[in-house]
């Protein structure tokens, strides 16, 4: 029979434990896209036991930096409303360089970690060899003039990441022509090189594509991986 010293120990360790809220993930789209594309990675967190916002935003009306105040701002407050004492993000292409702009102006010490899926943080070299097409920014807008690697570039302005950051990065493409303006393996958008950021504390290349990239279950799981541990598993099957 458990002695009662025992038993109030047992009680007293796990009520920190019982009423901590969870930890909340703010999911951030790439460009052109919306927060429909982050369903899927929505469902898998809420079934690992996070909060979840998924924020949608004009990724194509506004620059990049009124981008960053709008997206990331809402997502701070929103996941502050859950009570949430950590602050994870996961974001796709673009979200990714709004998560870096802001944090490059800004701290705050509910920021946990970031996963990144296929961030152009070295700049875009397709976003170069097709800025000059007619059409270019009506179809992507004034943040996706900002994205490629020469001046005006936002990506190479940021200096390193100063928080715990994980990037996957894909090396399939669908599209032979992008792939064709795109210097060594690619996901179809960006390059594997081009993923990488100064202060990164882990990188991942999958055989996936940029498009579809958050859908893939391996690449959910290596998110939940990073999230929760700090690290990818580079023991993949």
């Amino acid at each position: 029979m458990m002695k009662p010293k025992l038993i109030l120990l047992l009680i007293l360790v796990a009520l920190p434990v019982a009423g901590r809220a969870a930890d909340c993930v703010v999911l951030l789209h790439g460009l052109a896209r919306t927060s429909g594309s982050m369903n899927k990675l929505e469902e898998s967190l809420r079934e690992a036991g996070y909060e979840v916002v998924n924020l949608g935003y004009p990724s194509r009306e506004h620059p990049v930096a009124e981008l960053a105040a709008q997206a990331v701002g809402e997502g701070l407050e929103s996941c502050a409303a859950t009570g949430a004492g950590r602050i994870d993000f996961v974001t796709h292409s673009l979200g990714g360089i709004l998560v870096r702009y802001f944090f490059a102006e800004h701290s705050d010490p509910r920021l946990g970690r970031v996963v990144m899926l296929g961030p152009p943080n070295q700049g875009s070299e397709l976003v170069d060899a097709l800025a000059e097409f007619p059409g270019f920014e009506l179809l992507n807008g004034p943040s996706g003039d900002q994205l490629g690697t020469g001046p005006g570039s936002i990506p190479e302005a940021l200096g390193p990441v100063s928080f715990e950051t994980g990037v996957i990065a894909g090396d399939h493409s669908f599209n032979p022509l992008y792939t064709a303006l795109i210097p060594g393996p690619d996901d179809g958008k960006v390059s594997v090189e081009s993923t990488r950021v100064e202060g990164m504390t882990d990188h991942l290349i999958l055989p996936v594509t940029h498009t579809w990239m958050m859908y893939n279950d391996e690449v959910i799981r290596q998110v939940l991986q990073f999230l929760a541990n700090g690290h990818f598993d580079h023991r993949m099957p």
